[in-house]
């Protein structure tokens, strides 16, 4: 496993930089005022759509059972995205940071553990090593989800992009997308 010799370094960085496309909805996961930013994506979803009481409550509950699944693993943000005229959604984007409390991140390491960990069968998910312009990335792709679990300056941890396409599936436009919006983060120190 990773060398245990780190702690905060010098290149920490300060905050990081995402392109994401304008259409995705943006929910802020660490400010307690989060709820209240998916209530209002749910409901400018379902307005002017026949959408039942029932089903938007049914979408409020999942995103919220999601938004809080992410916050207890470090989730800091959550992007939505919705072009289906029947109001479904057909991505998503969670960014969470993930610190290496005592370790320091090395991505071939991690590639190789996360690889082992898929093990065999139809539902393997592609593990990768991958440079961004953000520095080494493990990339793990599955036919509806595509994660990049990105190394942060100095070996602090990951940063990890993941990304989830139910209806379209992660490839073709969606995985170009994808990877784009992966390719555009920056560290700010």
């Amino acid at each position: 496993m990773p060398d245990t010799d780190a702690g905060p370094t010098e290149c920490s960085p300060r905050d990081y930089r995402l392109l994401v496309p304008r259409e995705w909805f943006r929910i802020d996961l660490t400010r307690d005022r989060w709820r209240t930013q998916l209530k209002t994506f749910v409901d400018r979803q379902a307005r002017g759509r026949q959408v039942s009481a029932e089903l938007t409550r049914s979408v409020w509950a999942a995103l919220r059972n999601t938004a809080e699944a992410g916050r207890a693993r470090g989730a800091m943000e959550f992007f939505l995205l919705t072009t289906a005229e029947n109001g479904s959604m057909p991505a998503s984007l969670l960014v969470s940071s993930m610190p290496m409390r005592g370790m320091r991140a090395d991505p071939e390491k991690y590639a190789a553990w996360l690889g082992l960990r898929e093990g065999e069968g139809r539902d393997r998910r592609e593990v990768s090593l991958v440079a961004l312009a953000a520095g080494p990335a493990v990339r793990v792709a599955g036919s509806t989800k595509l994660d990049f679990h990105v190394g942060m300056p100095g070996g602090t941890g990951y940063l990890i992009l993941s990304f989830s396409a139910p209806l379209t599936g992660m490839s073709g436009p969606m995985e170009q997308l994808c990877n784009a919006v992966a390719g555009s983060l920056r560290w700010v120190k």
